[in-house]
């Protein structure tokens, strides 16, 4: 019931959930698994959200009765058994599509994080001379580069939002964006659009930052990056970087894209795995000359845009196999495809073994990565 409302899972085995979970048990003649289908498609549809008050789905705004009298489709036990049949075996064989692209995917990205970290490191040049550069994830850089701490580079902007409870409707729907871990996580490189915005109320508990910051998670996915398009405020799960004027900022970007290893290695294990911001401050980066940064940031764009493009397409073909999922589980939990004679004919097969990059269900990555981990956690402690 809270923030990703309408997710739902059959249970294996006995167990306990913490108030945040809504737990239904199968009456006579009603089949879990064909009901898990049909709640996934109440959610897709935003009715389960449309039972919630507010901009989050909170468990005390969530009224169970409200749910629980919504009316939903009984077919026999039997058509219950064959739907969930088809259904699961649709899914493998989705599941099996999407993974063979995400592993591609994964290699593509791989590749392109070699090219960037070379460039950031060692530059154009394959024959420059190197020199030690005292900073371990660097190793030798050319003899010319100068080494820095990143807040010697560029200006730091910690995120602020310091109202609670986070998803207080009365801070939000006013005309100042309000960018979250989720935008950062989701762009390629640049955040060109947002969800959600702030009032004043909104804006007198945070601060906007200028067009032009780079824009770096340090909570949930730590380290992901991106350049901000527009003003917006952000919360402190983000911090923002104003490159200084020797510094060019698409080269930085770049530099924070090959640091991400070493941030997640410096990030303290605990709960929320949060990576403070003077850690991000004191690490060490190599600085070429202005102009050889800018020849840089060229060739790294060059490079990598046939793989950019590769990336782009097997999305693309991940999103369209998610599309025809959501639409072939809605009308076949809503009886528009009669699939008894076709789940009569399919074979008994294992269930998963391998999770998904991604999530289980193979839901949009917008809907997967949390909006504000912190928040989340706040509501699932009240």
């Amino acid at each position: 019931m809270d923030a990703f409302a309408g997710a739902i899972g059959v249970a294996d085995s006995d167990g306990k959930g913490t108030p945040v979970y809504s737990v239904c048990k199968p009456l006579e003649g009603a089949d879990a698994r064909y009901y898990a289908y049909m709640v996934r498609e109440m959610a897709r549809s935003q009715w389960v959200q449309a039972l919630a008050k507010g901009i989050r789905e909170r468990s005390t705004d969530f009224r169970f009765e409200s749910f629980g009298s919504q009316r939903v489709p009984l077919p026999p036990l039997l058509e219950q058994a064959a739907i969930v049949h088809f259904l699961g075996y649709m899914d493998r064989r989705i599941r099996h599509y999407v993974r063979a692209k995400q592993k591609l995917i994964k290699l593509l990205e791989e590749q392109k994080q070699a090219i960037i970290h070379r460039a950031v490191t060692r530059g154009l040049d394959p024959d420059v001379r190197l020199k030690p550069s005292g900073v371990e994830w660097l190793g030798d850089v050319p003899e010319h580069w100068e080494v820095k701490r990143v807040k010697q580079t560029a200006q730091v902007l910690r995120g602020k939002f310091t109202h609670r409870p986070r998803n207080d409707p009365a801070l939000y729907d006013g005309p100042y964006p309000f960018i979250q871990t989720g935008e950062v996580a989701r762009a390629e490189k640049s955040i060109t659009s947002y969800r959600q915005t702030l009032n004043e109320r909104g804006l007198a508990v945070s601060k906007m930052s200028p067009a032009g910051t780079l824009v770096m998670t340090i909570a949930a996915n730590i380290g992901d990056v991106a350049v901000l398009d527009f003003e917006a405020c952000f919360p402190d799960s983000v911090v923002g970087f104003v490159p200084r004027d020797d510094i060019e900022r698409d080269f930085l970007y770049y530099v924070f894209r090959a640091m991400k290893r070493e941030l997640l290695r410096e990030a303290p294990v605990n709960t929320q795995g949060n990576l403070n911001i003077d850690r991000i401050g004191s690490r060490g980066i190599a600085v070429p000359p202005a102009l050889e940064q800018e020849l840089i940031v060229r060739q790294i764009e060059a490079s990598t845009a046939g793989l950019t493009a590769g990336t782009d397409h097997a999305r693309g073909e991940i999103s369209l196999l998610r599309e025809y999922r959501t639409r072939l589980i809605a009308d076949v939990v809503t009886g528009k495809l009669d699939v008894r004679e076709a789940a009569a004919r399919l074979p008994d097969e294992a269930g998963e073994t391998e999770p998904l990059d991604e999530a289980d269900d193979l839901t949009d990555a917008e809907d997967v990565v949390p909006d504000d981990p912190d928040a989340i956690h706040e509501e699932a402690e009240a």
